[in-house]
């Protein structure tokens, strides 16, 4: 399968990993800054592979490979939209990273365009595939939890001033959001897929504590209830001293109790079930080695985006999920901006109508 990547920055190691691992046809790389694109591939030993186009044009690239097959999406985030339609209105398969969109309207306008092309939609939650994860999901499919009571999710951080100041997009509410758009959403998702997906109401508090060269905030907390009756509860930040501290998701229910750790959901710290069995002893205290947070789960990503091509399905991780925790994410900052609780589904907002909320940044 014919593959391109849009984007060659701090993320793409993991996609370039995951296509090596999957066989694909390395086709083309495309950044703005053609020096990205060369220590990417450096980085895999690809440096003089001339099969591999190099483009700082993501149109010019498209317009000239018409054979590709599938695109990936990691440039800054608020691009992620405009170039993922580019993509569907030629014909191609996309997987985004995350966030898919900056705007309902942008997800929603995905969601539409691909459907009339279609093509497939996936959006890179890349640690639905990490073992804790799908062990938990698997156990809840099979009603282990009982009624499910109440949840949450602990994103806890660091991101210091080097970080945000190695691309000028970083914490701006046109490009990236804040702390809960970008290091907090891949928690936020599973934490809403967890919990039955259908979402009733959210109210959210953030603020920028410690980041005041920044738009966005480096702190959210929200609480969140599900049409199921279950609750939950969000806390993200990038606040944390001196170093990443965890990603956390825990689950409640009736029958079950389930605390799924490690810096990035990796490890089952607690698996407790009224109906244990054998097979439960080998998941309590489990852990999946990963070299960084952001997991192992890119791997397994392309591999079923691979199948739902050949296979014409829907990705295990579609459109809709990307769009779902973009919702969410945007249900807190209107919560935030309004002051009050936000009813879902939540149309018309974005992350640029934050702008000015901590004032406009600083150097």
């Amino acid at each position: 399968m014919k593959y391109a990547l849009i984007g060659c920055g701090r993320i793409a190691t993991n996609h370039v990993k995951a296509v090596l691992n999957n066989g694909l046809e390395f086709v083309a790389a495309c950044d703005i800054d053609a020096s990205a694109i060369e220590s990417l591939l450096a980085k895999h030993d690809l440096q003089n592979d001339s099969s591999i186009a190099r483009y700082t044009d993501y149109k010019k690239m498209i317009e000239a490979h018409s054979e590709l097959e599938l695109v990936a999406i990691a440039t800054s985030s608020g691009i992620h939209a405009e170039i993922a339609l580019y993509c569907i209105d030629h014909g191609i398969n996309v997987i985004i990273e995350k966030p898919i969109a900056m705007s309902i309207a942008d997800a929603e306008e995905i969601i539409k365009r691909s459907e009339k092309m279609g093509v497939k939609v996936c959006a890179c939650h890349q640690n639905r595939f990490n073992i804790a994860v799908q062990k938990t999901r698997k156990a809840i499919e099979s009603g282990r939890f009982g009624k499910l009571s109440h949840g949450s999710i602990h994103v806890r951080w660091n991101r210091n001033k080097d970080y945000y100041t190695q691309a000028p997009w970083r914490g701006t509410w046109a490009e990236d959001g804040g702390c809960l758009m970008n290091q907090c959403i891949h928690g936020i998702d599973l934490l809403r897929w967890m919990l039955g997906d259908e979402v009733a109401t959210v109210y959210g508090v953030t603020r920028r504590q410690q980041h005041d060269y920044l738009e966005a905030e480096d702190v959210g907390m929200a609480v969140v209830t599900f049409k199921n009756g279950a609750v939950a509860t969000i806390e993200g930040t990038t606040n944390v001293f001196p170093r990443n501290l965890e990603e956390t998701l825990y689950l409640f229910g009736e029958k079950g109790t389930v605390k799924i750790g490690g810096k990035s959901t990796n490890n089952l710290d607690v698996w407790d079930f009224a109906d244990e069995t054998e097979a439960d002893a080998a998941n309590k205290g489990l852990e999946e080695q990963t070299s960084n947070v952001y997991g192992n789960g890119h791997t397994s990503l392309y591999a079923d985006m691979i199948d739902a091509i050949k296979t014409n399905r829907t990705p295990y991780v579609d459109v809709t999920a990307g769009r779902n925790a973009l919702e969410l994410v945007l249900a807190v900052y209107k919560s935030m901006k309004t002051g009050l609780p936000v009813q879902l589904p939540l149309t018309d907002f974005a992350s640029i109508d934050m702008k000015g909320t901590f004032g406009n940044g600083s150097e």
